[in-house]
């Protein structure tokens, strides 16, 4: 979506204060909380495929919103719309890919599949930049948001060509263990959706990249460029973490603790060093990442599958406050702490005999 890295400036450019931009943030996040798992369940009860449908023309509406009328009143109505949008993708998308990969006997391959996916959506920030740049050199903020929405109704075209599979086990004579509520009563999934919402949260560290390298001396004019290299050693990361067969849950505490320390390293270096560095522990923690969310695809059963993933995602945007409190009071040190904390109980979860 080429109005992604723009958005911002869209807003500032129609008169939008700093105080109402942290507001507009604040109303997307917790839309998408509040509606998180209905979603889950929506998908899980009617259609996977008709969710991701219905997301993709919710954030058309809320682009086409932004370029038509663009005031504070549209970007909130938008902000809702997009938070309902990508609460209907967050879990509904994994569920519909490994039960499509698990009708054709191929479930094993969920986590090859999922990292392609992690790593796509890091490797399209290339083309998104480029694109970006061009429409608003043509035809400036509308024409970029007009591209956007055009984008948006292209997904959900896509995705109305998905085969949905029957989900696992849906039935009215269902076993109550396959029931949402019944991950309480199931130790190891309960362990492995703990995990994932754990490590999930740590992405959003992600968000202080540009603040990081710069902060370390990375000149104003590298910082683009230096961000991208890290988000492509993730991609070259997730990818790697998608070839890795049932990790034991000690590798993976193991590497998440070398990408903890990689953070705290950060801190005591500066210039290119720091970009390197950043880019090791970040394509390692994505490759923990991918692992931890194969997992947990591996433990779900029962046609509740989109339902128990979106549990994850909402626990991964609580999280992800851990980070954002981290930083607050110590920067990537503390972030890199953090993490070192995450690691053991994350092992342990994901260890876990099922």
């Amino acid at each position: 979506m080429p109005l992604y890295p723009l958005y911002a400036l869209l807003f500032l450019d129609a008169g939008v204060s700093a105080a109402e931009l942290s507001l507009l943030f604040g109303l997307w996040s917790v839309t998408g909380l509040l509606a998180e798992v209905p979603a889950g369940l929506l998908a899980d009860r009617w259609s996977r495929r008709g969710v991701l449908v219905l997301a993709g023309v919710l954030q058309a509406a809320a682009f086409a919103l932004w370029t038509a009328a663009p005031s504070t009143g549209a970007f909130a109505a938008g902000f809702v719309l997009w938070g309902l949008a990508g609460a209907g993708t967050s879990g509904t998308a994994e569920a519909l890919v490994h039960d499509g990969l698990a009708a054709v006997g191929a479930a094993g391959c969920f986590a090859r599949v999922n990292a392609a996916m992690t790593a796509a959506e890091l490797l399209v920030q290339v083309p998104t930049a480029l694109a970006a740049t061009a429409l608003h050199a043509l035809g400036g903020f509308p024409l970029v948001g007009w591209a956007s929405s055009a984008a948006c109704l292209a997904a959900a075209g896509l995705a109305l060509r998905f085969p949905e599979a029957a989900a696992d086990g849906r039935d009215d004579d269902e076993e109550p263990a396959v029931r949402p509520g019944a991950v309480l009563r199931r130790p190891a999934l309960l362990a492995a959706v703990l995990a994932v919402a754990l490590v999930g949260g740590l992405d959003g560290v992600e968000e202080y990249f540009p603040v990081l390298v710069a902060d370390r001396g990375v000149p104003a004019v590298a910082v683009p460029v230096a961000v991208l290299a890290v988000s492509l050693a993730g991609a070259a990361g997730a990818a790697l973490g998608g070839r890795l067969v049932r990790p034991p849950g000690r590798l993976l505490g193991a590497l998440l603790l070398a990408a903890g320390a990689g953070l705290l390293l950060v801190a005591a270096t500066a210039g290119l060093l720091v970009v390197a560095v950043l880019a090791a522990a970040y394509g390692v923690y994505l490759a923990v990442l991918v692992a931890a969310e194969a997992e947990l695809q591996r433990r779900i059963t029962g046609p509740y599958r989109a339902t128990i993933t979106s549990v994850a995602g909402v626990g991964v945007e609580l999280s992800s406050l851990l980070v954002f409190a981290a930083w607050a009071v110590a920067g990537s040190s503390a972030v890199g702490l953090l993490v070192l904390v995450v690691a053991p109980v994350a092992a342990l979860g994901l260890g876990r005999r099922v």
